[in-house]
């Protein structure tokens, strides 16, 4: 990113539910660590080089510690003799919280970032921020917006929702990506304007994609509604307008913001018992026998544990022509609060089995010991309660006030005003806001079965123990149809897993997109390995991969057979 074109600001989002556990126990180890500590070691290759080209970095690296990690980034600029002003964003850890928690983490938003670089800060080092206030904090800055510019902060928010994943909006992970070369995607850029639109590209030469279709399925991730929160503003996902403006060049504009709520969402994560799996690998005919003999066989060893889940995947193949593609997978995974019944005694069980149990008895991998596992679950706290501060680069202590909109705290200081730098050119906005279109009546006439995925495309991703769905249309008529079939009950029907949960569905009529949240798919969340696909991440592709009944009309011809 620094070598392939011009940069302002350099983000970096280290920060996931699970990153979170995994700083938390690293602090237990040692209460000096709890940052990312792959970041000193990227830094150090190129701290030099964003110096020479005036390039600022903001990252929210810090984790549970950012202040130790500013100390190591200006340990690290002493050594390498380049000159660098640190300053870093805390408040957000609310530990000691309740018994049992690892962590506990509030949700801040961009306003300490801003303090930050009016201060003169090079590098910002923050621990929990949201993602898209490593965007939004620096815009804010550099346009110097009044913390009640709601469109602006929403529209930078949006740019910072579309960045935060990286190569998600260049074409990675991209439902059409037969489409494009995305072999080496490059990282995606946004052109902020003054007004809050922005235009999202990625630098010359670089590889993958910048499409509507690749911004669309990345606003689409890990979103829980039409209405996105956070600790600056709410952004109206439903006013989001894309245009092509030029190769790998995409214009957002029309968002709309609103006050922020009152509250920041807080993370806690906590072990919660400890887990073991075994694999049992089943070969050629009789699988369902097979899989009945060994569960029964392992009845008497499972009988205390307190949780148990088998899991048939059925990926054996008729008449096979290799053993691997004659082989189905049993799976078997328990947790419980205690090591003991899911440890070494419960693995071995299933092992002795091996001359005593099904035909071709063999397993994935050696039994292991029970290894914790953790829980993430969120809660909401008082925007007022919480202690946001930006520690500027000379070592002042300046105390964020919440946002405009939310109860402030008593004797909270006003925000410093320092005049931003002269902003560089930037396009203007692409398109202007218009009302929401009505949606056209679907089209008629002879369907044909097939997947999902031949007309729509689909990005999902995980919320805590919440999955969510996106899913687009490249068409009005296209869009009509789908918004008038796929109802939460046709959700439920193609996707038999989320039948019994509270789906939701969410309509964004400019991106010709319905949302859809999954609560409570994934347990308590990743790191607790709930599911198959802790994260939901292909969630959306086996919506895709569901045949049902498609207009033809709007179903790509047919190849001709030569």
């Amino acid at each position: 990113m620094l070598t392939g074109g011009p940069l302002d600001v350099l983000t970096g989002d280290y920060l996931a539910e699970l990153t979170m556990l995994i700083l938390g126990r690293d602090r237990l180890k040692n209460p000096g660590l709890g940052y990312a500590k792959t970041f000193p070691r990227q830094l150090e290759e190129c701290l030099g080089l964003a110096h020479e080209r005036g390039v600022r970095i903001v990252t929210n690296a810090g984790g549970l510690n950012p202040a130790g990690l500013a100390d190591a980034v200006r340990a690290l600029a002493a050594k390498l003799g380049v000159p660098a002003s640190v300053a870093h964003v805390e408040g957000d850890d609310l530990m000691p919280y309740e018994d049992g928690a690892l962590t506990a983490n509030a949700y801040l938003g961009g306003a300490g970032i801003t303090a930050c670089l009016r201060a003169g800060a090079d590098i910002v080092v923050t621990g929990r921020v949201t993602d898209a206030a490593l965007v939004s904090g620096p815009a804010a800055w550099w346009f110097d917006w009044a913390p009640d510019d709601w469109d602006r902060l929403a529209g930078a928010v949006v740019a910072g929702h579309v960045l935060e994943c990286g190569t998600q909006a260049t074409g990675g992970n991209y439902s059409f990506f037969t489409r494009h070369d995305v072999r080496a995607p490059g990282f995606p850029l946004a052109e902020v304007c003054e007004d809050g639109s922005s235009v999202v590209t990625k630098h010359p030469g670089t590889g993958g994609v910048v499409s509507v279709g690749t911004v669309t399925a990345q606003l689409l991730y890990e979103t829980q509604g039409v209405r996105y929160l956070g600790p600056d503003v709410t952004a109206r996902l439903d006013t989001v307008r894309l245009l092509s403006v030029g190769a790998d060049r995409i214009g957002i504009s029309g968002v709309r913001g609103e006050a922020p709520p009152g509250t920041l969402k807080v993370g806690v994560t906590r072990i919660g018992g400890w887990r073991n799996e075994v694999v049992f690998v089943l070969t050629g005919l009789d699988i369902e026998a097979k899989e009945e003999l060994v569960r029964a066989q392992l009845a008497d060893a499972l009988r205390d544990v307190a949780e148990v889940d088998w899991t048939l995947a059925r990926t054996d193949h008729a008449d096979a022509a290799t053993q691997e593609t004659s082989s189905a997978l049993l799976r078997l995974v328990v947790r419980d609060p205690s090591p003991d019944p899911v440890g070494r005694s419960l693995t071995a069980a299933a092992i002795e089995l091996a001359l005593a149990s099904y035909p071709g008895f063999h397993v994935t991998a050696a039994p292991g010991p029970a290894q914790p596992y953790g829980v993430f679950t969120s809660a909401e706290v008082p925007a007022a309660s919480v202690p946001h501060t930006a520690v500027l680069p000379d070592g002042t202590r300046l105390p964020v006030p919440p946002a405009v909109g939310a109860p402030p705290a008593v004797g909270a200081p006003p925000a410093v005003a320092v005049p931003p730098p002269s902003p560089s050119p930037v396009p203007p906005s692409p398109v202007p806001p218009s009302s929401v279109p009505s949606v056209p009546s679907p089209p008629s006439g002879p369907t044909r079965r097939g997947p999902l995925g031949a007309l729509v495309g689909a990005r999902s991703g995980d919320k805590g123990g919440d999955a969510n769905v996106g899913v687009w249309v490249e068409s009005d008529a296209a869009w009509a149809w789908l918004h008038a079939t796929l109802t939460v009950d046709a959700f439920q029907a193609l996707l038999p897993e989320t039948a019994a949960l509270p789906v939701a569905r969410h309509v964004l009529p400019h991106l010709r997109a319905l949302n859809f949240t999954v609560p409570g798919l994934l347990g308590d969340g990743v790191a607790s390995g709930h599911r198959f696909d802790p994260q939901a991440k292909a969630l959306g592709e086996w919506l895709r991969a569901r045949h049902t009944d498609i207009p033809v009309a709007l179903l790509p011809a047919p190849e001709a057979t030569p």
